[in-house]
């Protein structure tokens, strides 16, 4: 079932999916009507499954489930194929995590990881840049730990 995302608990889990560019502004109404008719079909359950999605910066899909109903690896197939569904509709990437999505003033970037290192050595970008770590696995760490300085994510071995 459908519900807006800020009625779930912290405990939500989330999934990230980063976009190699923004949506255009006349995609994004289509996309939430195709986000949510997803949602709401997603889990067939006798149970009461509650989830989400969200879209931000015009670049992250961000789907939310309740943590009280177990996932199934079908149920996460599902999801990652209707994903690659939105991928090739919209030609542009979505499922690659290793890339890097980063703020530049109030600009979200995304680069491949060998370019983001190269912005690092070139002292493009610092060690305060915002990072968004994608592999964030509930709403509460979507919440404080999604948007990061590099020296608090992963991407701090680069420095």
């Amino acid at each position: 079932m459908f519900v807006e995302h800020n009625t779930l608990s912290n405990e939500a889990r989330v999934w990230v999916y980063p976009a190699s560019r923004k949506f255009y502004p006349q995609e994004i109404e289509e996309l939430k009507t195709k986000l949510e008719d997803f949602v709401s079909s997603w889990k067939n359950s006798k149970e009461e499954f509650k989830a989400s999605f969200d879209i931000k910066y015009d670049r992250f899909i961000i789907f939310y489930a309740e943590d009280n109903i177990s996932l199934t690896n079908a149920d996460i197939d599902e999801q990652v194929s209707f994903v690659l569904t939105l991928q090739n509709e919209y030609e542009l990437d979505l499922l690659d995590k290793m890339n890097v999505s980063f703020k530049q003033g109030e600009f979200v970037q995304y680069k491949e990881i060998k370019a983001f290192k190269k912005m690092l050595k070139e002292k493009s970008v610092s060690s305060k840049t915002i990072v968004f770590d994608n592999l964030v696995q509930s709403k509460y760490d979507l919440e404080y730990h999604w948007e990061v300085p590099i020296t608090e994510s992963w991407y701090n071995r680069f420095l």
